[in-house]
């Protein structure tokens, strides 16, 4: 990995702060903050004094600091290294089940929750920064709040220029910003992104939910809990909300929904050609997806588990099958009649749609560079979703502003099922570093490069 510091910066970012900090008169409170290096005591001093709270920073080994606090309540966490250029980048996470926790990594140079992207830009001097959303589950109206806040913050710190990267919905996020607020960020990158839009992939969730209860009703394959498409299978979070139970209970719920599935696979995989290979066949052939365990697992575990929580957050819902024809090659013309007479349909609401296309229906319009990586193949967000995005800069008159970077699929195991699948966001740490390499580059000579990827991990 090549390290690009600016060097002028890094030699003058303490003590400037420490300045800023000393003119400022602020004071620490917390514990946490009493055994810290003038310039750390200083970063803490002026981040109290620029509107956030509960302010903890604490030093870490390699001569750099972590700060926590909060943001008009909302937590954010950064990491800033020894050698800090000056320069941020600031991460937007993606989609998590609801009810799960919606607290960052206390130290995301530790516990990089980007997959590497946060720890190799750390490396090359840059300080790193990421904040809680108001919810789990979809939400990126808030996400793009909170972001921009913690944005405006480093920029009360000092930070002039930062970039931002987001994965899965993070993506979403990143586009939101970028097409929104052109000015907050030097550059972006986008990870496996949602970088279409919603209804494109609520639809294909939906879809495969709908075609495996067709295909498995009445057969020991068949999902548990609710079937009315409209709702979540089952809820992933505890009775009573419970809070020390909520963790477990959703690793159960997740995994009643994976079971059944991982063993029509494991069926299939006996039997070569017989019933259940041919379930699986006709399913990924009508949705078009890859017949393999992750593009059925992830996809539907996700729209069972959270399909309350989508039509919460979007106001309804967003996908209309209510007039699609199913088909297939493989499917006879007697099938297919009894699939399009008998599977479930649902109805969208155009104010749910409307407020999907706000958050985030992109337009291929922004002025600043970005970066998008996907694989060739994602378990959960097609590369339907790039092509998509690819197309709209092109007709936007704005495919110079776009670097497309695509990159193969890789298989890792399925935790809990015993099978392997194709990876979400399936990208090395060395991948990520090249495309933040190439962002940066972008940025700083105003030519869009060519990069080398490196090859993915070998298979597990």
């Amino acid at each position: 990995m090549t390290l690009k510091p600016s060097h002028v910066r890094a030699r003058t970012a303490f003590a400037a702060l420490a300045a800023a900090a000393i003119l400022t008169g602020a004071g620490c409170s917390t514990p946490a903050n009493a055994d810290l290096q003038p310039a750390q005591a200083s970063f803490a001093a002026r981040a109290a004094a620029q509107q956030a709270t509960n302010v903890e920073v604490k030093a870490r080994e390699d001569g750099g600091f972590t700060v926590n606090g909060k943001l008009e309540g909302d937590h954010f966490a950064m990491a800033v290294p020894a050698d800090w250029n000056g320069q941020a980048l600031v991460f937007a996470h993606g989609y998590s089940v609801p009810g799960s926790s919606v607290t960052v990594s206390e130290d995301p140079a530790d516990k990089d929750p980007s997959g590497g992207l946060m720890k190799g830009a750390y490396a090359q001097g840059f300080a790193i920064a990421h904040s809680d959303f108001d919810k789990a589950g979809v939400g990126v109206e808030s996400a793009v709040e909170n972001t921009l806040r913690l944005r405006a913050f480093l920029g009360r710190m000092g930070v002039t220029e930062a970039y931002v990267a987001g994965g899965s919905m993070g993506g979403n996020i990143v586009m939101a910003i970028i097409e929104t607020q052109p000015t907050a960020f030097k550059g972006a990158l986008s990870g496996c992104g949602l970088v279409d839009n919603w209804t494109d992939e609520v639809g294909l969730l939906i879809d495969l939910r709908a075609l495996y209860a067709y295909y498995t009703k009445d057969t020991p394959y068949a999902l548990p809990g609710e079937t009315d498409l409209n709702r979540s299978a089952l809820s992933p979070i505890a009775p009573n909300a419970i809070g020390a139970l909520n963790e477990p209970f959703r690793l159960l719920q997740m995994k009643r929904i994976a079971d059944p599935i991982a063993a029509l696979f494991k069926a299939a995989k006996e039997t070569p050609g017989g019933r259940e290979a041919q379930i699986i066949d006709k399913i990924a052939s009508i949705a078009g997806v890859t017949p393999e365990p992750a593009s059925l697992i992830v996809p539907i575990m996700t729209v069972s588990l959270g399909m309350d929580d989508m039509n919460d957050t979007f106001g309804g819902g967003i996908y209309d099958n209510t007039s699609k024809v199913y088909a297939s090659p493989l499917l006879s013309a007697e099938e297919a009649a009894a699939l399009n007479r008998d599977i479930g349909r649902v109805r969208s609401n155009p104010s749910a749609v409307s407020y999907a296309d706000r958050w985030r229906r992109s337009t291929g319009r922004f002025s600043v560079p970005l970066v998008a990586i996907h694989n060739r193949i994602d378990s959960l967000v097609p590369y339907s979703q790039f092509e998509g995005l690819i197309r709209k800069t092109e007709a936007a008159g704005n495919a110079d502003r776009l670097l497309a970077i695509t990159v193969p699929e890789i298989n890792m195991p399925l935790t809990g099922t015993g099978l392997d699948g194709l990876a979400h966001c399936g990208f090395t740490p060395d991948q990520l570093d090249a495309a933040f390499d190439a962002l940066q580059t972008w940025t700083n000579t105003g030519q869009r490069p060519t990069p080398v990827m490196p090859p993915p991990a070998p298979a597990p």
